[in-house]
C-alpha cells in the first residue's frame, strides 16, 4: 500500500470529509464503527445510481459489476498485502462459514484454541464447531493485572491434536495487541493453522498479512471509514483447500466459491473508495496522530485518581476506563448529555470482561479515530474530572 509518509496531517481538512461531525458531537465510538468521510458516501450513491447487473462481460452493466469487483478485491489485497481476499456480509458472518468449512477436517479428540481476549465473533464460532464435531476447545488467558497476552499463553496449550489457533490481532476491548508473529510461527512449526481477527487493528496501523505470518486475516471495513461488510485475507492455496457448502450452479473459482449469492457492488465501491481516502492521510500518519491523541487521553485519565485505566500502554489508541463508585452506564450517560459518545459495555468482548473481572457490565470505551482532535480529547477529560 502507497504510504504518505512525511506530509503533514491537516486535521482540519480531513473533519470537513466528514458531515457526521457538524452534529458537533465528539466522537469516541470508533472501536463499534468510525464515521464515513464523503467521498465513501459518494461512491457508493454513484453505484447505485449506476447500471449494474450481475457480473459479467458482454453489457456494460455486467462489465460495470466486474470492474467494481476486481477493483474491490485488488484494493483490498493490497491494503493488506495479501495473497486474495474474500467478502462477506460481515467479520461474524465469515467466520461462521468458515468454521464450518474448516470444522469438516477436524476429527473427535482435535483439538482448537481459543482466547479470553478475543471478541466473541472468534470464539463462538469455533467452540460451536468444536462442540457439533466433538472437538475439545482449550482457552488460553491473558493476564487481567497487565492486559497482554503473551505468546506463551497461547503456545504452552498447542498439542499433536491442535488444529486451529484463533487469536485477536488487537482487543477491541482492551487495545492489546498480542504478539502474532511470533504466534503463528509457533503454530504452524507444530502444523496448526491461525486465524487472526484484525478487526481493531486495521484502522490503527498498517497491516501486512504476510508479515504476520496469517492464515487467516479477517477485518471490517466500516471500523475503517468504510460500509458495513467484512474481509477475509488468505492465500489462494488455503483457500483451494477447503470446501464451503454452495449452490450447485455458482463458481467453484477461489475466492467466488466463498461468497453467497451476488455480491454488494456498492459496499464494494464505498471500500475502495474508503481504502483510497485512507491511503491519501497515510496509515503511518494516522498512527502518529492517534497515538499522539491516545497519549493525551491517558495522561489526563491518570490525573484524576478516581480513573482506573484497564489497558495497556502498548496499546491501540483505545482506552478502557471506569469511574469510582459509578455504574459505566451512569459514565456513559454523563458523557452523552454533553455530547461525548463513549459508550459503555462488554462490547460482544464477554470472555475478556468476566477475565478482567468487570462482569457482563464492562467499563467505559474511548477510542480515537482519524478524525479526533485534541478539543475533543479534552472534552471527555474535563467531564470525567467533574464526575
Amino acid at each position: 500500500m502507497a504510504e504518505n509518509r512525511g506530509v503533514s496531517y491537516d486535521l482540519a481538512a480531513i473533519r470537513e470529509h466528514f458531515p457526521a461531525l457538524d452534529e458537533g458531537a465528539s466522537h469516541f465510538d470508533g472501536p463499534g464503527g468510525s464515521q464515513t468521510p464523503d467521498v465513501v458516501a459518494e461512491a457508493m450513491a454513484a453505484t447505485l445510481t449506476s447500471a449494474v447487473s450481475n457480473r459479467g462481460s458482454v453489457t456494460k452493466a455486467e462489465q460495470r459489476a466486474e470492474e467494481i469487483v476486481h477493483t474491490a478485491r485488488r484494493t483490498m489485497t493490497d491494503f493488506l498485502n495479501a495473497e486474495t481476499v474474500v467478502f462477506g456480509r460481515s467479520m461474524t458472518q465469515l467466520t461462521y462459514d468458515f468454521a464450518r468449512t474448516l470444522a469438516k477436517t477436524w476429527h473427535p479428540g482435535d483439538e482448537v484454541i481459543v482466547t479470553r481476549l478475543d471478541h466473541d465473533a472468534n470464539i463462538r464460532p469455533w467452540v460451536q464447531a468444536a462442540e457439533a464435531n466433538g472437538v475439545t476447545v482449550r482457552w488460553a488467558p491473558f493476564d487481567p493485572e497487565t492486559g497482554e497476552l503473551h505468546p506463551n499463553h497461547i503456545t504452552n496449550l498447542l498439542t499433536n491434536r491442535t488444529k486451529l489457533v484463533a487469536v485477536t490481532a488487537a482487543s477491541n476491548l482492551l487495545g492489546t495487541k498480542p504478539d502474532i508473529p511470533a504466534i503463528t510461527e509457533a503454530a504452524h512449526q507444530a502444523g496448526v493453522k491461525v486465524y487472526v481477527d484484525g478487526v481493531h487493528l486495521t484502522p490503527h496501523t498498517a497491516i501486512d498479512v504476510q508479515a504476520l505470518n496469517a492464515d487467516f486475516y479477517v477485518c471490517s471495513p466500516y471500523k475503517f471509514c468504510g460500509p458495513h461488510m467484512g474481509v477475509l485475507a488468505a492465500a489462494k492455496h488455503e483457500l483451494e483447500q477447503l470446501n464451503p457448502d454452495k449452490l450447485l450452479p455458482s463458481t467453484n473459482e477461489v475466492p467466488e466459491r466463498f461468497e453467497l449469492g451476488t455480491l454488494p457492488y456498492e459496499l464494494l465501491a464505498g471500500t475502495t473508495a474508503a481504502v483510497r481516502f485512507l491511503e491519501t492521510l497515510g496509515m503511518d500518519n494516522i498512527e502518529a496522530h492517534e497515538n499522539k491523541l491516545k497519549a493525551r487521553l491517558r495522561n489526563g485519565l491518570n490525573q484524576t485518581e478516581k480513573v482506573k485505566i484497564y489497558s495497556p500502554e502498548h496499546s491501540t489508541p483505545t482506552v478502557l476506563f471506569t469511574v469510582n463508585n459509578l455504574e459505566p452506564q451512569a459514565v456513559y450517560r454523563k458523557l452523552a448529555e454533553h455530547n461525548i459518545n463513549a459508550p459503555a459495555g462488554n462490547f460482544y468482548a464477554i470472555e475478556c470482561s468476566r477475565w478482567l473481572g468487570l462482569g457482563d457490565q464492562g467499563a467505559v470505551r474511548a477510542g480515537i479515530a482519524p478524525y479526533t482532535s485534541e478539543s475533543d480529547v479534552d472534552r471527555l477529560l474535563d467531564v470525567i474530572a467533574g464526575l
